[in-house]
């Protein structure tokens, strides 16, 4: 074996960074240094993996078929290093998740996992769902949770849970007491919803369809407490996962809205890249997520 696992550090931070000062500076080196090392293991092979355009180094074509063998033989001998200096930890691991699940469901997988493995960390990143898929594809996350379907050739969609979104309005609203709503009542309402590129706003459009180039769609947020917030307020009407709309309607700050015609049901996934190692800590936690108890289900309301 003539490379070494220098080169392919030099080599991975080259193609995440697009710039060997970044990539030296991310592996606490010179720069140099990293770009003697990134030279040397192309002339080991006499092949050029980058593009070299000013100061950006663009991965090629050959670049890129390597980069997910590069990631998983790195990711491998640090799961190895792992072992050696702990034994069997299971390491660190970086998990995204949109919103919905970020904020009501990810916290409790968290802390299932870090008490389960005394001195695993686990970092999450929450963004929607075209965000998070974007970093598994790029190998800056080890998994994602995902509310949205997403196609990708080297992306591996696993189905996890199912979900479905709740339309509500304020107590005060006039629609709170009404026993269903028709498709001409949802025309005449304002609507507040989520952005677009989020699992939730693709679910509530499919659940919408025929109607949508009609519905008044006066607000768009990024976050569902603002959109929680902005309907108790009086603004509108919303539709969100039930999942984050437990707790309020508990409390009666929001009234579910019943609408049998329309079908706002969905499914949470898992996203993972194809090429990518599964190590035990990917795998424990998918295994912890299947069988973490679902706690929307005694709480349903019909629509």
């Amino acid at each position: 074996m003539k490379f070494t696992l220098r080169q392919l550090q030099v080599f991975l931070a080259t193609a995440h960074h697009e710039n060997i000062s970044r990539a030296a500076a991310s592996l606490n080196m010179s720069q140099s240094a990293a770009s003697g090392a990134l030279k040397e293991f192309e002339s080991l092979y006499d092949v050029r993996l980058f593009e070299r355009a000013g100061k950006r180094l663009k991965l090629n074509e050959l670049g890129r078929q390597l980069w997910p063998r590069v990631e998983s033989l790195l990711e491998q001998a640090n799961e190895l290093e792992s072992d050696l200096n702990r034994h069997h930890d299971l390491g660190r691991l970086k998990v995204g998740a949109t919103l919905t699940i970020g904020n009501y469901l990810a916290v409790g997988f968290m802390a299932r996992y870090m008490a389960e493995q005394p001195g695993a960390r686990v970092k999450l990143e929450v963004a929607n769902t075209r965000a998070i898929a974007d970093r598994v594809l790029a190998f800056d996350l080890d998994l994602g949770m995902i509310e949205g379907e997403i196609n990708h050739p080297d992306l591996e969609l696993v189905r996890w849970r199912s979900d479905d979104l709740v339309a509500f309005c304020a107590p005060e609203h006039p629609l709170a007491g009404r026993n269903q709503l028709s498709d001409a009542d949802l025309l005449e309402q304002d609507w507040i919803v989520r952005e677009p590129g989020s699992g939730t706003r693709q679910t509530f459009e499919r659940g919408m369809h025929g109607l949508l180039t009609d519905l008044r769609i006066t607000l768009e947020l990024e976050h569902t407490e603002a959109i929680k917030r902005a309907v108790e307020a009086g603004l509108g009407i919303s539709c969100l996962s039930r999942v984050s709309l437990q707790e309020a309607f508990r409390r009666g700050t929001l009234i579910p809205l019943a609408i049998p015609q329309r079908d706002f049901s969905r499914e949470f996934y898992f996203v993972l890249h194809k090429q990518k190692y599964r190590s035990p800590g990917i795998q424990r936690w998918l295994e912890l997520c299947r069988n973490f108890p679902d706690q929307t289900a005694p709480d349903k309301v019909s629509h």
